[in-house]
């Protein structure tokens, strides 16, 4: 019986309960488990293999040959039977934690990370319309600091305002900082707000420093970035924590995979996918190796770590540090990003606008109240095909121009009555 066949029945949960598979869903890992444990072999093969993913990362030693073969064939088993090249869905929330729970368990040998355990990730472009439509309603006066317009349209759509808010309240320092708490709210910004606003958030172009500020603070750094202490933690204890977490480790790979440098590719990605790689960069933010801007004047980004003291392991330390702060894919991809932002920018400043008195407050902005404004929308004089009226057979055009001309008709013809007339 075939695996399509399979997803349309009725299988047995592990609960004992009954769960309805469509023909069509996706053949996530949850979906491969349910499958695998209706199978009595499948089931006891992937059993075996839980303990051994439980065992063996947490022990100080290495397992004894015949335990290692044991695992060794059910992950082969396993990985042959319905997991073969199953996939979990991006930013799914509980979902994710669970199919990549189930991920990491067939591929507990898998010390790589070479392979992204995500889908691979969705279209985004019906998102454009409404960020759009909302940024030709902020007036040009903040347009010299496309970081604050992005804030500003940010802030003009409800969810983006409230989960901006959340976060920049919970990572404030002006109370105590809750790293995880901090990290959590950042994860969701990023996993709930359509890219194109977190996109234009984080990689606004700037001119000056007080834009690049702005950009660099954009996830409250001194929280979700820097560490309390006075020295850089070593970029292997950074890396430690996060294969320590499943979702940290997932995106780990996924950035790996989707920003890997190519020395044979003009822009140093392959392949040429720049959106690939920025939606799996900003995958990291919220997680234990958050990455940032290097300064406020720079576009280079960086891991809040270094490799001093690493002793024989510092070539592995700098390998870490390297893929984000000297990654050459990382680095096109972010400008191109900037460009395209910058070219969007400058369309929308051809575009009339009508000022108002709406105000529109920053929360976590030192900048101050910034003025809105509503769109006229008129088109380009150029562009324009002036309507025609039809008056006594001839033709005159509907513009401001043909009622001057009319005047000056009956004016000219008023002096010449004048002058011509008798004493």
């Amino acid at each position: 019986m075939g695996l399509p066949l399979l997803l349309g029945l009725l299988l047995l949960s592990r609960t004992g309960g009954l769960l309805v598979l469509s023909l069509d869903q996706p053949h996530t890992c949850i979906t491969a488990e349910t499958l695998c444990l209706a199978e009595p072999a499948c089931s006891a093969a992937y059993q075996t293999l839980q303990n051994c993913s439980q065992s063996f990362p947490k022990s100080s030693f290495l397992p004894d040959q015949e335990t290692r073969n044991r695992c060794l064939a059910a992950e082969t088993f396993v990985r042959n039977s319905y997991f073969q090249e199953c996939k979990c869905h991006r930013r799914t929330r509980k979902l994710e934690q669970l199919c990549l729970r189930i991920y990491w368990t067939v591929h507990f040998d898998d010390f790589h990370l070479e392979v992204s355990p995500y889908e691979d990730a969705d279209n985004e472009d019906s998102s454009k319309t409404n960020y759009n439509k909302l940024s030709t309603r902020i007036s040009a006066m903040d347009r010299t600091n496309p970081c604050l317009h992005a804030t500003n349209v940010c802030h003009l759509n409800h969810k983006c305002m409230r989960l901006r808010s959340l976060y920049a309240q919970t990572c404030s320092t002006e109370t105590t900082c809750d790293r995880r708490r901090c990290h959590r709210h950042l994860r969701h910004f990023f996993e709930r707000i359509s890219a194109d606003f977190t996109k234009s958030l984080l990689f606004c172009p700037c001119q000056d420093e007080v834009c690049g500020e702005r950009r660099w603070n954009t996830i409250v750094p001194e929280c979700s970035f820097q560490s309390s202490s006075s020295s850089k933690p070593n970029c292997l204890v950074l890396l430690d924590s996060c294969l320590k977490d499943n979702i940290c480790k997932s995106r780990l790979a996924d950035f790996q995979e989707q920003c890997k440098p190519s020395g044979t590719s003009s822009d140093g990605c392959s392949p040429h996918n720049h959106a690939a790689c920025l939606e799996a960069y900003m995958g990291m933010v919220g997680t234990p190796m958050t990455p940032n801007y290097a300064s406020n004047s720079s576009t280079d980004v960086t891991l809040w770590c270094s490799c001093k003291d690493s002793g024989n392991q510092k070539e592995d330390c700098e390998q870490v540090l390297s893929s984000f702060a000297s990654n050459r894919c990382l680095r096109s991809a972010i400008q191109s990003q900037m460009i395209l932002n910058q070219r969007n920018m400058e369309v929308q400043e051809q575009l009339q606008f009508t000022p108002s008195l709406n105000f529109q407050g920053d929360a976590t902005s030192t900048d101050g109240t910034v003025f809105t404004s509503e769109m006229r929308w008129e088109a380009e004089k150029s562009k324009m095909q002036p309507e025609v009226l039809m008056q006594d057979g001839r033709s005159f055009p509907n513009s401001v121009y043909s009622g001057a001309h009319l005047s000056s008709l009956t004016l000219t013809s008023t002096l010449l009555l004048l002058l011509l007339g008798p004493p």
